[in-house]
């Protein structure tokens, strides 16, 4: 994963090509790459200054969230639903999701899904 590096050096690597230096020679200087010193600079002319953005976070998770309503439905329809039953009910819908999907979306709402031992009393009035 790549790291951000700070902002004092953005900025002393930024001062140098506005005080003649080319990319690659601000670059080589401050032991960045000339790539990088282009994207500083983009970003310095867009956003006014050159401070990265956010890394990491969830970047997916807004596809199943986007059928909260119909997923929550489909709960309360059948609120002992298996996640491989819920997965086919969706499908039949044209919602594909993989089961970590489904899974990391039940955790975010506070939603467990817990095997139930369908068990049957024995002669002894035990279960099995």
């Amino acid at each position: 994963m790549s790291k951000v590096l700070s902002l004092d050096l953005r900025i002393r690597v930024l001062t140098a090509v506005k005080a003649g230096a080319s990319h690659r020679e601000a670059g080589e200087r401050f032991g960045v790459s000339a790539a990088s010193v282009s994207r500083w600079r983009t970003r310095e002319r867009q956003q006014g200054d050159a401070r990265p953005k956010a890394l990491g976070g969830d970047r997916r998770s807004g596809r199943i969230e986007a059928h909260k309503e119909t997923i929550l439905a489909l709960l309360k329809e059948t609120p002992d639903a298996a996640i491989a039953e819920l997965r086919r009910s969706l499908a039949q819908k044209g919602l594909v999701f993989g089961e970590g999907t489904v899974r990391r979306f039940l955790a975010r709402h506070g939603i467990t899904r817990k095997k139930r031992l369908h068990t049957r009393a024995n002669k002894t009035g035990r279960t099995s």
